[in-house]
Order: structure tokens, then C-alpha cells, then sequence
């Protein structure tokens, strides 16, 4: 029998990786490390079982434009991070199959009037859609949320009558009666809708008329006692 020579590798042989030589480093762009030295917190650090798809770091949003990015991550401050988990604790322990999908969280100045500028719409009626840069809304703040609810265990949203970003009535919380009477939208619809609105008010959060998936934590007053807005 022929001698194997020695510069074969033996296959009986273990072979030991040390970790660190392949210990993968995610890079952070500029734009979230200048969130992070804001102060903000990601949120999906500290509120397990979340899902997070921002909008805007994709062209599925009203604008059909990518406005942030290398940004997939979501971002608020730290205060209200601790609300979002306190209505997300809410909804596991009363609905255990579902969780919050993010939509999007601080939206910095920087990316606000990327949105102003790219709005095809008369000034006068730019704010109904997008707040002016120039006074900044509570997105800017970082204490604005958008979300809706998914199914915990494949994160596929739960059908809240209109996806996000839809501008008309059928989206307005103050016009679901009249939407449900019209047939735009059904009452399992109004009734997600409900069990969102439910676990985000235990968790100190406020919704608008306007848009389903949008909730504050603050007045814009006490936002800008709180904190600065986020450049």
C-alpha cells in the first residue's frame, strides 16, 4: 500500500476557527451613527419579537422613493422606546400570536426636507402630507411612531383596511363609521384597527384622525421641552 505523503491534509484531523477571525462587523452609516450620538435607541435592542421594515429606506412609500438610505433600522428616543415596550408587552399578554411591525421612527430634518422638496404639491397644502422642515413635526422629535400588527411568528401584517401612506378617507380613524357604511372598509378592519389603538393608548401613546398607523407620545409642546429636534 502506497504511503499518503504528509502535505495531504488528513481528513481525521480537527480543525479549530477561532471566532474572532470571523466575527462579522456591521457598519454603521453616518446617518444612524449621528442618531445614535443623539441619544436615540434602537428599538428592536430593547423590545424583542418586533418587526422593523422603514418605509422610507425602500420606494414602498407614498413618494416611491429610498430617502434614507443605508438606515434600516429604527430609531427613538430612549423614553419612548420604554412606552413602545410597555404596549407591546400589552398586546403579547393579550393577543400572544401577534407583535408590531414598524413602519418608521425619528425622521431626521436632514431627510424631512428631502421629503418637503420632493412633494408634488403646492406649499400650501405640502403639511396635510409632510411636516414643513422649517417647524418639524414629532417625527423629527423622535417621538413618533408608525406601525401596525403582524403575526409574531412570520411578521406578515395584519389587513387594516388600507396599507400605509394611503391618503383619503378610508385611512381616517375619525371616518370609519362613515367608511364602514360605504363599504370602504369592514368591521374586522375598524376591529385591528381597535386592539392597535388599545395596546398603543396603554403604552402613553396618542393616535391622529388621519392616518391609522401614526401614534405620538408627546404634544409637540412637550416634545420640544423634552427634547431637541434631530438633525
Amino acid at each position: 500500500m502506497k504511503e499518503i505523503p504528509e502535505a495531504i491534509w488528513d481528513a481525521t484531523e480537527e480543525w479549530v476557527i477561532d471566532d474572532e477571525e470571523f466575527e462579522i462587523v456591521e457598519e454603521i452609516s453616518e446617518l444612524e451613527q449621528s442618531l445614535i450620538d443623539a441619544g436615540l435607541v434602537d428599538i428592536e435592542d430593547l423590545i424583542p419579537g418586533i418587526f422593523v421594515d422603514l418605509k422610507y429606506s425602500t420606494t414602498d412609500n407614498f413618494f416611491g422613493k429610498d430617502v434614507y438610505g443605508d438606515l434600516t433600522r429604527c430609531y427613538l428616543q430612549p423614553e419612548v422606546v420604554q412606552m413602545l415596550k410597555k404596549a407591546h408587552e400589552k398586546l403579547r399578554q393579550e393577543h400572544p400570536e401577534l407583535t408590531f411591525l414598524v413602519f418608521d421612527g425619528v425622521r431626521p430634518l436632514s431627510v424631512q426636507q428631502i421629503l418637503w422638496d420632493n412633494l408634488d404639491k403646492p406649499d400650501s397644502i405640502k403639511p396635510l402630507y409632510v411636516a414643513d422642515p422649517k417647524i418639524g413635526g414629532l417625527h423629527n422629535y423622535g417621538v413618533a411612531v408608525d406601525l401596525t400588527l403582524a403575526y409574531a411568528e412570520t411578521g406578515e401584517a395584519l389587513d387594516m383596511g388600507t396599507p400605509y401612506d394611503y391618503f383619503g378617507y378610508p385611512a381616517y380613524p375619525d371616518r370609519e363609521p362613515q367608511m364602514l357604511r360605504e363599504g370602504k372598509i369592514s368591521k374586522q378592519h375598524i376591529a385591528n384597527r381597535e386592539i392597535l389603538r388599545k395596546v398603543m393608548k396603554h403604552g402613553g401613546f396618542s393616535g391622529i384622525g388621519s392616518e391609522w398607523w401614526h401614534f405620538n407620545a408627546f404634544s409637540r409642546k412637550e416634545a420640544a421641552e423634552k427634547f431637541g429636534l434631530v438633525e
